[in-house]
């Protein structure tokens, strides 16, 4: 597969733009946000592409056979359908892949990871009409169907398996060590899930410095959702300098440092030590 390069400045400004206004919109729509993710990680992702993207989601909703009953059947359902009949399931490779976090090319390979083989069940279940929601266990994204009473959970990972309760167990102890919650299980806001998508290329791109741009995109639209970290303007600032706009870079590292003073001046006087040494670089 071709290595994926962003837009060109004018058009990845204007996904930003809509990305922000996705964000902030009453309802927002997760598989259009995911899109928006993919449109800037790869420059030949078009409009026309994402709403391709958005029928596939539609066609295979409308081959989901009408499964009337409670969660535990539109689990089975969307099991067989998009796991056991399609394909759609992960590997440990897809977390060496870039393309294993954008939406367009999840539906196109049918691999991914856990989160995003989880919008793919979500959004295929939501236009069905089943009752589904994600579920962001530490370390493992699922899917959930059903009423906290009734909840059932799958995997979409190893093909949209129904977990027992002592399998969401020993996912939530193998990644923390710790015992699973009830709060672990409540349903995961959309724009918290695009949040972990966005984290999720962060941690790609920080094992790759060469690729610094995508980690830098990452954090930009990250920045458009209502609510962030405050720490990921100070990790903007440093990758402006190692990308070597030491002057952007320092002057968001004093901004940085005028939010922390509040809290940690000794933190942010090290900050304004950082925005120092960027701009020496000028020199």
């Amino acid at each position: 597969m071709r290595p994926l390069q962003p837009p060109e400045p004018a058009r990845s400004a204007e996904w930003r733009r809509r990305f922000g206004e996705e964000a902030r919109a009453e309802r927002p729509d997760l598989s259009a946000l995911c899109l928006l993710v993919g449109a800037q990680a790869d420059g030949e992702l078009t409009e026309a592409g994402m709403e391709a993207a958005q029928i596939e989601l539609d066609r295979l909703a409308g081959e989901l056979p009408f499964r009337p009953g409670g969660p535990r059947s539109w689990a089975t359902a969307l099991s067989e359908h998009l796991g056991g009949g399609l394909g759609f399931r992960g590997t440990p490779g897809d977390y060496q892949r870039l393309e294993s976090s954008l939406l367009d090319k999840v539906l196109r390979r049918r691999r991914g990871l856990p989160i995003l083989l989880s919008v793919v069940w979500m959004e295929v279940a939501r236009r069905a009409g089943a009752p589904v929601y994600g579920v962001a266990l530490p370390g493992h994204f699922v899917v959930g169907f059903g009423p906290p009473e009734q909840q059932v959970l799958v995997d979409p990972f190893v093909g949209g398996r129904v977990l027992t309760g002592t399998d969401a167990e020993l996912l939530v102890a193998g990644a923390t060590g710790s015992p699973l919650d009830p709060s672990m299980l409540t349903p995961a806001d959309p724009l918290d899930v695009v949040l972990r998508i966005l984290n999720n290329i962060r941690a790609w791109s920080a094992a790759r410095p060469e690729r610094s741009d995508v980690a830098l995109w990452a954090v930009d639209l990250a920045l458009l959702l209502p609510s962030h970290p405050a720490r990921l303007r100070y990790e903007r600032a440093q990758l402006l300098v190692q990308r070597g706009d030491f002057l952007t870079g320092a002057t968001e590292l004093d901004a940085y440092a005028e939010i922390v003073a509040a809290v940690d001046e000794p933190a942010a006087a090290r900050v304004r030590g950082q925005a120092h040494a960027a701009r020496a670089m000028l020199n």
